[in-house]
């Protein structure tokens, strides 16, 4: 039995020896094979840690060419800036040189002229003292004297001056005002038409004429009362006459009676209820014709009572001439004078179409037109500018600003032009009367005569009493008081004539 356990326990003993001995084996083996591995890697990260170290090496190469070039080139740069400002000294210096030479210059001409003086001044005490002499004349009557030729002598210098710097701005000025003036017409062209004073109406038959009048001429007396026109009927066969000057209350007339003859009932019930229908579609219809407006203009938006406004303005005429069509036209004028002369198209424009605005309120409020429109304009927040281009194109302000410049000029433009408008006998005999007596009030001035529609004025002057230079500065003294006193479209051109004539009879 001993000996048994013996056995296995040496057994047990040789088997555990034996597998510490294969561990131990295997041990090694497992060990050299993650040695060669953990070499192997080592390796591989040496060779890559030499490319990283050889790419930062070219990459700092590379860094320090650049930063070698750049610094170069500031050099270069710095170079260039100090040869530039050695440059600017030296014409500092010639610059401040030719100044001292022009300042020595100046000082020897001040001299000059206070010689000049000193010498003026004796000559003016010989002159008065030989006068005293000679013409029994006080001191102080002699120095009178001689300052009053001096002063008709300076002042013949002065015309002379005059004459020369006005013809070289009135040259300027005419060149760029034609050039302007042609821009804005060449690319503009508008359809005008003149409007009546009274509307046809067509009727089916004459005795529809019979139940437009009523029994009693009750329903006439309705229309002529609810419509505020007068409606005429004659024997003309076919048709009524609409007559009144208000485009707006005309147009709405003539629509109402045109329902009522379609319809066929014809009673003051029916015409008050076809009334209140067609205001409320002109309402709308002169909202759309307002809105299709600035849509066209490229302006929108705007507030909508402006809006309103604006296409009514086609139901509005001054001197004959359509409101609307003179309106657009001003607008599209200048919007192209403002392009030309760097302004702000859109506001020109904008202001070219609100600046008679007020006209579509005048017939049923009364009053001026550039009051109520200004007013409008302010209450709706327009911008100054447009507000300004209201007043000053009827002169109660300065314009102050380009847009409000050429404003006024489009309006003139579209307002002077021949065939434009139609004008009222009896203020245009006035006009011309008030010219005329203008320039016959002048001294010296024997005839005048406006012609040309009053846009020129021929003054003729007599010889005797006035020179050439001063029948210049009498041409400008006309024109400044026509300015003044009298209003007028476009211009009015003063020519002064003075002529000598010569008569000799040979017997």
């Amino acid at each position: 039995m001993f000996i048994v356990i013996t056995s296995g326990i040496a057994g047990a003993v040789i088997g555990a020896g034996a597998c510490f001995l294969w561990l131990k084996k295997s041990s090694r083996k497992h060990f050299a094979h993650l040695e060669l591995e953990a070499k192997a890697k080592a390796n591989a990260i040496r060779n890559e840690a030499e490319l990283l170290l050889q790419e930062t090496e070219v990459k700092l190469k590379a860094k320090e060419i650049e930063q070698e070039a750049a610094f170069q080139k500031r050099i270069a740069e710095a170079e260039e800036r100090k040869r530039a400002l050695i440059l600017q000294e030296k014409e500092l210096k010639k610059e401040e040189k030719r100044l001292d030479e022009r300042s020595l210059a100046l000082d020897e001409a001040a001299m000059r002229l206070e010689t000049l003086e000193a010498q003026k001044q004796v000559e003016i005490t010989r002159a008065v003292e030989k006068l005293q002499h000679a013409a029994a004349l006080t001191k102080e009557e002699a120095k009178a004297y001689i300052l009053e030729q001096v002063e008709q002598q300076s002042r013949a210098d002065i015309v002379a001056i005059v004459r020369k710097y006005e013809k070289s701005a009135y040259e300027e000025a005419q060149r760029r005002a034609n050039y302007i003036l042609a821009q804005a017409t060449t690319r503009y062209a508008g359809d005008f038409a003149g409007e009546r004073l009274i509307n046809l109406v067509s009727l089916p038959s004459d005795e529809h004429k019979g139940r437009i009048i009523g029994k009693e001429g009750r329903n006439i007396k309705a229309l002529e009362m609810l419509l505020g026109v007068d409606i005429i009927i004659d024997e003309t066969p076919g048709v009524i006459l609409v007559s009144s000057f208000n485009l707006y209350r005309r147009a709405i007339a003539t629509r109402v009676i045109e329902i009522l003859v379609e319809d066929g009932r014809i009673h003051p019930g029916r015409i008050e209820e076809v009334h209140e229908k067609v205001e409320r579609e002109f309402e709308q219809k002169t909202f759309e014709e307002g809105e299709n407006v600035l849509i066209d203009l490229g302006i929108f938006p705007m507030h909508e009572e402006l809006t309103r406004l604006i296409g009514r303005l086609k139901y509005r005429a001054s001197y004959g001439q359509n409101a609307l069509a003179h309106t657009l036209e001003v607008a599209r004028l200048a919007k192209v004078m403002a392009a030309e002369m760097g302004g702000d198209e859109k506001l020109a424009m904008r202001a070219g179409l609100l600046h008679d605005i007020g006209k579509a309120l005048t017939q049923d409020m009364g009053g001026s037109h550039v009051e109520i429109g200004a007013e409008l304009c302010r209450r709706y927040g327009e911008h100054p500018t447009v507000i300004n281009a209201i007043y000053a194109h009827h002169g109660h302000e300065e314009p102050d600003s380009v847009e409000s410049a050429a404003v006024c000029a489009a309006d003139t433009l579209s307002a002077a032009r021949p065939g434009a408008r139609r004008e009222v006998l009896e203020s245009f005999t006035k006009r011309v009367k008030e010219i005329e007596e203008i320039a016959t009030s002048k001294q010296g001035v024997k005839k005048a005569y406006a012609i040309n529609a009053g846009r020129e004025v021929r003054v003729f002057v007599n010889a005797e009493k006035l020179s050439d230079n001063e029948a210049v500065l009498l041409s400008r003294e006309i024109a400044k008081e026509i300015e003044n006193k009298v209003q007028y479209p476009g211009e009015i051109k003063v020519n002064v004539i003075r002529e000598t004539r010569a008569t000799a009879l040979a017997k």
